[in-house]
């Protein structure tokens, strides 16, 4: 099918659709939830973001991205940040396959979904502009939150390492220091959903406020663990932050905040896509495991349930303004994170044909960091330049247990990361229409690796607390590595109007190089080097503005990305039979274009809308992968594969299309009917095609039903989300029986899918004191 034909049969067909759909539902998500009136016609308001670490309009950053407040996704039922992939275009973000808290991010194309510890993610997480190093904990549930910013494309100058896609900001708000606040807010809803969020604040004196937020989720499972009775796909979450703000003078502030979730949700295993060989069948019992359960949600894994994933910690942020155009800032903070887990049941039945097995702590991670920046606003001039330092560990351990071939692999490994950065942004406005920014950012990481990889006889290995020796090592070393990047970013904006601005910008991405924590250095001997890393070269233009009074607001961006050292994880059958082989590699080079479309709407007093569109064309230039050699002996060669691969959790298309409209109550209040169809076009899983596992095009159908009284105190909502009950996959595990190499059936030609949410319905209601 020809370029044309996709952007006819998947762009226009569903928009067009989605429109059709949408009225015949009534509404759409409250995408222009926040509005003004100014006489008889409501206005689009103006969004603040702080997105170049001062705060700015939307329309005046040169940056291509998209904000959700707290309150527009409550307003429409959002369970947590994934839900910004229904509305943001070019954005895949996911729970990560096998996991209930791990978050998988890709923007326009870049991004990471193996959560191994030590493997930085391509995407970064800011929480109050704290880095969040790691993936594990990431997927965040949406309480005390004032707004998610979403930035697309490097942002390796404000941002540093890591930051190669984009970066997604979670900002919470300032307390309130004139009077208390309370606010409660329950939900009960499908799958026995009922959960509970306590947030407030008080005032202690003119000069201290004391806050904090408490949230409580629970959830029956989607499916069941058919073998053990258990439930899958379920939620247990506990999480909570508390925040002292201080004023000891008027241009002093200091925030001391703290937090913590604990989720005790149970182990996803997923579910088994094929039947089990016939040649293993004997191995499983009961029978009803050896073939594909019928529901999605189901699974058949006997290797346990019980997991659970604890994140916490504490950061300070004291901000300095001796002069009204200067402000000092120091963010403090330190985080820690660790996974108890029983693994991975690849095979998904009660035999042990492919598990990843975990006695003890499977991932644990810490991490310390400090950011002084200085910032200046200025008539012309406005910038800021600052200094970061981060050290940081990551650990973790598991069995890959083959009971066909009665051999165990264990495998151990820790990384330690000490990185410092210094950088700079300055803006300067030539005219009065035409401003050019200026900016970049030097970064040194220092890494320190060891891993351990042996075989042995039987099932289980010390790691498992089974006492025995190996019978092969494969792996044992200790390494280190530096890794040094200046990361310069140029933009030019000319405003066209008062209310339209241009632009055109520069900027380069460093997401830095690591050891792998799994690799097999008796099959690749080279893993002992390590890896390099990543760079990204993106340019970028764009049109942002607000039309007809206010009453549209448009942003726009096209892009191109030089995309060099790509760092991607392949997982295969060693050719002599013996295990997981794991390849993390810089695989080669590759370029990306596309484009971004937003708009806002008032259509009247009454009626809002906004829609979005993405395209993102994604294209490997070069591929280098180890292939196995057929010939004696068995080692993988690199060779050149970019023909037949493409890029993952990439699709071409995505979209959302809403309206939302509201209804007067007189006295009582108001009422809002809100709905909302996103649709993803074709992606696959992973970089090498496998049709079975890979996801089709799909869309998505959410409606809401909200009152809130005139004095805002009280709202309920009707929350309907994925009202069609679509199936679609949001991760997988391939280990599939290769003809041509027949051994390869001990790893029980184990195809696994884990799958987004079902249809939820559920009442929401809330109470401001």
């Amino acid at each position: 099918m020809g370029e044309t034909s996709v952007i006819t049969d998947l762009g226009l067909k569903r928009i067009l659709c989605a429109g059709t759909s949408i009225i015949c539902l009534g509404g759409a998500a409250p995408a222009v939830a926040q509005t003004a009136s100014t006489g008889d016609t409501a206005v689009v308001e103006e969004v603040v973001v702080t997105a170049r670490r001062r705060s700015e309009t939307l329309i005046d950053v040169p940056i291509s991205m998209s904000v959700q407040t707290g309150e527009q996704m409550e307003a429409r039922g959002a369970p947590d940040i994934t839900s910004l992939q229904r509305v943001t275009p070019n954005l895949t973000l996911q729970v990560s396959r096998g996991t209930n808290s791990t978050l998988t991010a890709f923007i326009r194309g870049v991004g990471q979904q193996d959560p191994l510890w030590g493997f930085e993610p391509g995407v970064g997480l800011y929480v109050d502009d704290v880095y969040v190093a790691r993936p594990q904990g990431a997927v965040l549930d949406i309480f005390d939150v004032e707004r998610i910013e979403v930035l697309r494309g490097p942002q390796g100058t404000l941002y540093g390492r890591n930051t190669i896609g984009g970066a997604i900001k979670y900002v919470t708000a300032r307390l309130d220091n004139t009077a208390p606040h309370l606010r409660v807010r329950g939900t009960a809803g499908s799958y026995d959903q009922r959960d509970l969020i306590l947030s407030g604040s008080v005032p202690l004196g003119e000069r201290a406020t004391v806050g904090g937020a408490f949230a409580l989720y629970r959830r029956d499972g989607y499916g069941e663990n058919v073998f053990t009775g258990a439930d899958t796909y379920n939620k247990d979450v506990l999480a909570g932050r508390i925040s002292l703000e201080l004023r000891p003078t008027d241009n002093l502030f200091v925030r001391l905040s703290a937090d913590r979730l604990e989720d005790d949700s149970n182990t996803n295993h997923g579910h088994r896509e094929r039947p089990i060989p016939a040649a293993l069948a004997p191995l499983v019992t009961p029978v009803q495991c050896r073939v594909v359960l019928a529901s999605k949600y189901d699974t058949c894994a006997g290797l346990g349930d019980a997991n659970e994933v604890i994140t916490k910690g504490a950061s300070a942020l004291v901000e300095w303004s001796p002069q009204e155009a200067l402000t000092f800032k120091s963010i403090t903070a330190y985080r820690k994170g660790v996974t108890h887990g029983t693994g991975i049941d690849f095979d998904n039945t009660p035999a042990r044909i492919l598990d990843v097995a975990v006695a003890n702590t499977i991932y644990r991670d810490d991490q310390f960091s400090q950011e002084f920046q200085l910032l200046y606003e200025g008539p012309r001039l406005q910038g800021v330049a600052g200094i970061y330092y981060l050290d940081a560990t990551a650990s973790g351990q598991f069995d890959t247990i083959l009971q066909a071939a009665n051999l165990t692999q264990g495998t151990t490994g820790r990384v330690d990361t000490r990185s410092i950065a210094v950088f700079g942004d300055l803006s300067y406005d030539l005219t009065d229409r035409l401003s050019l920014s200026l900016g970049g950012r030097w970064t040194r990481d220092e890494k320190d690796a060891s891993v351990f990889k042996a075989n042995y006889l039987g099932i289980g290995s010390p790691i498992t607390g089974r006492v025995v020796a190996p019978i092969q090592t494969l792996t044992n070393y200790s390494a280190s590595a530096t890794f040094e990047e200046f990361t310069p970013r140029v933009s030019l904006t000319y405003e066209l109007t008062p209310e339209v601005n241009v632009y055109a910008a520069y900027g380069r991405g460093f997401k830095s190089g690591g050891f792998d924590m799994r690799g097999d250095a008796t099959a690749t001997p080279s893993t002992r080097n390590g890896y390099d890393p990543e760079i990204v070269d993106s340019y970028e233009a764009g049109l942002k503005g607000a039309l007809l009074d206010r009453r549209l607001t448009l942003t726009s961006a096209v892009f191109y990305t030089d995309y060099a050292g790509q760092q991607i994880t392949t997982q295969r059958v060693n050719p002599a039979g013996t295990g997981v082989v794991s390849f993390v590699d810089n695989v080669g080079s590759s370029t990306i274009w596309g484009w971004e479309f937003e708009g806002r709407a008032r259509l009247s007093e009454r009626l809002s809308a906004s829609f979005a569109l993405g395209y993102t064309k994604a294209e490997f230039d070069q591929f280098l992968s180890f292939v196995a050699n057929p010939a004696p002996p068995p080692v993988f060669i690199e060779t050149d594969v970019a023909d037949s691969r493409q890029f993952q959790n990439t699709p071409k298309w995505t979209g959302n299309l809403s309206l939302a409209y509201e209804h007067p109550l007189g006295d009582a209040g108001a009422l809002q009917l809100l709905g909302s169809m996103s649709f993803r076009s074709d992606s696959s899983m992973f970089e090498t095609p496998f049709p079975q596992v890979d996801q089709k095009a799909y869309e998505l159908y959410d409606l809401s039903l909200v009152f809130t009284s005139n004095d805002e105190r009280w709202r309920v909502g009707l929350h309907g989300r994925n009202l069609t009950d679509e199936r679609y996959r949001t991760g997988a595990y391939t280990f599939a029986f290769d003809p041509a190499a027949p051994s390869t059936i001990i790893f029980g030609d184990s195809v696994i899918g884990f799958y987004g949410p079902p249809r939820t319905i559920s009442v929401a209601l809330d109470y401001r004191f």
